[in-house]
């Protein structure tokens, strides 16, 4: 069963059904339903078209559920529409439905939450897990959003700023998931990049490239993570750091800095250190305070603070990090990373314990399991 495949399909049926006249919700639920099909038949005979027979699918569910509701009845005037035999079009319509997801009528963090999970292809734990809520919530906040644009045409755009902060957190579920959703990511921002002039945009690749560029680099053999100050330089795919770089001096150049070009300038210096010795975070730290001016973020203050105990030395990283919420997420890691820096190993390795209990993933986890051992063990760094 080829899961990759059939989730590279879902934008393109999705889309097919909605242009034939399904509304979003109902066209979403029919898809979902011809996917629970085909991992229950492909196994025993992949379709020499998998679009095809997924759309055919699809549009008969949805019409089956439509025939039901006698409330309406245009629908069925759509019963002879049904899709011929024979080969889809190759049409890529996912960067349309990003833009159909982030429909004005949409708070920006219900139509990132659709987007996810009726493009993207995630579920709604790993969407709710993202956004540090109970899977009930995001589960009605997802609902809530496909009844929204339900009867929504794609001749009315969404908003730019949203597709983007959805492009980006499908690809951090890509790169740090356990979906693996980067690459296409990648391939969406690159295509709305040829649609669209707009520094952010650019931006937007730019930092994607740069952070993809070290991928192969993020984990050990063993799955176990690798920090960048340890990670093999020699590594990193240098063409699409070299791409991400002038990709962002030319949005730079415009002087309309965003949010998205400011993160890419901080990976920029991380790529641009030959050694990890060699990090300029004296202009890191420069650009921390240009991002935290744009987005007033506790995350980003989070990320700061580990910059300056880089720059200025461990104790004014505490001091930093002083000013935030200790219940900020990875706010125990910080701490840890820099008492440890400054010494105190008793205190570090109590951190990295509790940094390890509020862990996110199981990678994470048993990477800071294993800095409170080492600490512990008395081998300190």
């Amino acid at each position: 069963m080829d899961e990759a495949l059939l989730r590279s399909l879902i934008p393109s049926v999705l889309a097919i059904l909605v242009r034939r006249g399904a509304d979003f919700a109902a066209a979403e639920d029919a898809v979902q339903d011809a996917l629970v099909e085909a991992v229950r038949v492909w196994p025993a005979e992949l379709p020499r078209d998998p679009k095809g027979w997924l759309v055919t699918v699809a549009w008969r569910r949805f019409l089956d559920a439509t025939r039901a509701d006698t409330a309406r009845r245009r629908r069925e005037d759509l019963v002879d529409e049904e899709p011929a035999p024979g080969p889809a079009p190759a049409v890529d319509d996912t960067l349309q439905l990003y833009f159909l997801c982030a429909h004005p009528s949409l708070t920006p963090s219900s139509a990132v939450a659709l987007t996810l999970r009726a493009v993207g292809g995630l579920t709604t734990r790993q969407i709710a897990q993202a956004y540090l809520v109970p899977e009930a919530t995001m589960a009605q906040r997802i609902s809530r959003a496909k009844r929204t644009v339900s009867g929504v045409g794609f001749d009315r755009p969404g908003d730019v700023a949203t597709v983007l902060r959805v492009l980006y957190l499908v690809f951090n579920e890509g790169y740090s998931g356990d979906v693996d959703l980067a690459a296409e990511a990648i391939r969406l921002t690159r295509q709305l990049a040829a649609a669209i002039d707009h520094p952010e945009v650019a931006g937007l690749l730019a930092l994607m490239l740069l952070h993809h560029a070290r991928r192969a680099t993020r984990t050990a053999a063993d799955g176990s993570l690798v920090p960048l100050a340890e990670q093999d330089r020699g590594r990193w795919d240098t063409a699409s750091i070299a791409e991400g770089v002038e990709i962002l001096q030319t949005a730079l150049a415009r002087d309309r800095l965003g949010e998205f070009q400011a993160q890419a300038a901080i990976a920029a210096l991380h790529a641009d250190a030959p050694t990890a010795e060699e990090t300029d975070w004296v202009q890191i730290v420069e650009w921390y305070d240009e991002l935290a001016r744009l987005t007033d973020s506790p995350v980003v203050r989070l990320n700061r603070a580990v910059a300056v105990g880089e720059a200025d030395g461990p104790r004014a990283g505490l001091a930093a990090l002083a000013a935030l919420n200790d219940s900020l997420p990875r706010h125990a890691a910080v701490a840890a990373y820099l008492h440890e820096r400054d010494g105190d190993l008793t205190t570090a390795a109590r951190l990295y314990a509790e940094a390890a209990r509020r862990a996110p993933n199981l990678a994470e986890r048993d990477y800071l399991t294993r800095q409170a051992a080492r600490l512990n063990s008395g081998r300190g760094r």
